[in-house]
């Protein structure tokens, strides 16, 4: 059984609570509910608002990068696949201008292999825009942004900038302009910049707090009220659902499971939200990360 089986929230689907508690469950978290309910956090209604507002993208960049960015275009056609059977969908926008480029992406859930996917999402990058016979110099500064939920190196920090450096002395940058972030919104109130703090704010679950988080909030339920938009998301689910009960993704499925009971419990043990808060972030039901998990006989 899959909880509410997208790439953008937990998967709960190997609970162990009892059949009445399941059917609870099911009932309490359709793709119908899901899709009723989405916030900025949900990765696919992320990528729709980021896509089709290249000026709101552009924007968030600022706000995350503190930087000026002048203009950005779209790289690609948008594709929203429904075929699992090779491949998780990526639904990470990729933007760039003259000089930089940017991947940027919603991730909810902890998949474990957040750290080599910002590193293929670099190669990409860089082997998009450096031309047959162009020098390496050409080579653009290089972005890549994962707005998490929960903080994956579990160190507390609101963020996790990361780019190489000389091991043996750490003053010594090889300034390959290759840059890496990690935005935890679980520890968004130490953040300082007032902006990113709002943003990050609102990807936790809190009311918009200035006119860019507003627009944002906004033209997120302008999203749930796109019907192709909604179509596509439903497709989504119904392969998703489809592959796990076809035993596809039934490993990847058992750790996500694992994890997610794992990171709600944390954030209600830090007692700053209620369960049910949790529960409507992380869209999966109260029951999952309240009662102990059994073990199957």
């Amino acid at each position: 059984m899959v909880w509410g089986f997208s790439p953008q929230n937990y998967m709960s689907g190997g609970s162990r609570m009892n059949e009445t508690k399941q059917n609870e469950s099911e009932e309490q978290i359709t793709p119908e509910k899901k899709w009723k309910t989405a916030t900025i956090a949900n990765n696919f209604i992320f990528y729709k608002i980021m896509r089709h507002n290249p000026d709101v993208c552009t924007e968030l960049l600022e706000i995350l990068l503190e930087m000026e960015i002048d203009h950005i275009e779209m790289h690609g056609e948008e594709t929203i696949e429904t075929d699992f059977g090779s491949k998780v969908i990526r639904l990470d926008v990729y933007a760039k201008n003259n000089t930089h480029a940017f991947n940027l992406e919603m991730q909810a859930a902890d998949t474990k292999e957040l750290p080599e996917r910002s590193r293929y999402y670099q190669g990409c990058i860089d082997v998009d825009t450096l031309q047959s016979g162009q020098k390496y110099k050409e080579l653009k500064d290089s972005y890549v942004i994962f707005i998490c939920i929960s903080d994956i190196f579990e160190k507390g920090l609101p963020c996790y900038r990361f780019e190489n450096i000389c091991i043996e002395n750490n003053s010594i940058h090889l300034n390959d302009r290759a840059y890496k972030y990690f935005f935890i919104a679980a520890n968004c109130d130490k953040i300082l910049n007032e902006k990113q703090k709002a943003f990050m704010e609102l990807v936790f679950g809190r009311k918009p707090s200035d006119k860019f988080t507003e627009r944002l909030a906004q033209l997120t339920e302008e999203a749930k009220h796109n019907t192709e938009w909604k179509r596509q998301y439903m497709e989504w689910e119904r392969q998703r659902t489809y592959d796990y009960e076809n035993g596809k993704e039934a490993g990847v499925v058992e750790g996500a499971q694992k994890k997610a009971v794992e990171d709600a419990r944390k954030l209600l043990a830090d007692k700053k939200y209620t369960a049910e808060e949790i529960s409507a972030l992380l869209q999966i039901p109260v029951e999952a990360f309240t009662e102990p998990i059994k073990e199957k006989a």
